[in-house]
């Protein structure tokens, strides 16, 4: 583990061992806080979704408005938006439990005591991808059949000749084989760096105002607090962005497997 030398004392900077955390208990498994938190979210998302629609209004309640909105915002700004008015309503389970289980793992990282993304361990965002890949290519190979499906996704319309040596490779492993690796990759490494940067803040302010035996760096260390929480703050943003982009992407897959053209 990388290490800085002040004073007498030395800061051992967070690495990716931090994230292995210690097990929970051990069920002839050992039970990680991370998996705690994915099973958490189950029953916190549906108690919520729950206790929202509960007691429908015509007026409704701050907690069922809120319900709605989420609800709102995935059926018609994700899949309506992506898919099409004549397909998009029976992906809305899936891009909205996709969104919510997802968004709420994410802010996991910023609730205390919790603090730490779920999804910055990328074993648990590949089944996730791997998901979506069975679901884009399924739908697919349904509408167009295999080989009709094939042919969609690796030959752009107008594309003759020769080129076709060359885009049919392209498209094939761009579609077929690339996609779930950068959808599970983008989640991982967003939650992975953001949540490696509050760690960095955190510690480093720790250690320069209380450990480093020099009282010269507190004042940097105060500011290396700042900016821990002035990266929280930001967190906020990418932590939404980070769920709403795999929905999104999951959504604009399964528009352009729908598709009659390319």
């Amino acid at each position: 583990m990388p290490t800085a030398v002040l004073g007498s004392d030395e800061f051992h900077a967070p690495s990716p061992a931090s994230f292995d955390l210690p097990a929970v208990f051990n069920l002839g498994f050992d039970v990680t806080k991370p998996m705690l938190l994915l099973a958490l979210s189950v029953p916190v998302i549906v108690l919520f979704f729950w206790a929202a629609s509960k007691e429908r209004a015509v007026v409704p309640s701050k907690l069922q408005f809120v319900g709605e909105y989420v609800y709102g915002f995935v059926r018609n700004g994700v899949a309506r938006d992506s898919i099409g008015s004549q397909d998009y309503l029976r992906f809305v389970p899936l891009l909205f439990s996709l969104f919510t289980f997802i968004v709420l793992n994410n802010y996991y990282s910023l609730i205390p005591f919790l603090q730490f993304p779920s999804f910055s361990r990328f074993s648990f965002v590949l089944p996730l991808a791997l998901l979506v890949w069975v679901v884009y290519n399924a739908v697919g190979v349904r509408k167009h059949g295999l080989v009709g499906y094939l042919k969609h996704v690796c030959i752009p319309p107008g594309v003759t000749g020769p080129v076709l040596a060359l885009i049919i490779p392209l498209e094939f492993l761009s579609t077929i084989l690339v996609r779930p690796a950068t959808l599970a990759l983008r989640l991982f490494a967003n939650m992975f760096a953001g949540h490696l940067l509050l760690i960095l803040f955190a510690t480093g302010a720790a250690f320069l105002i209380f450990d480093s035996g020099n009282a010269w760096y507190a004042p940097v260390g105060v500011l290396s607090f700042i900016l821990g929480i002035l990266v929280s703050f930001l967190e906020v943003l990418v932590l939404f962005l980070q769920a709403y982009v795999f929905t999104l992407l999951t959504a604009m897959y399964i528009g352009g497997a729908l598709a009659d053209e390319h």
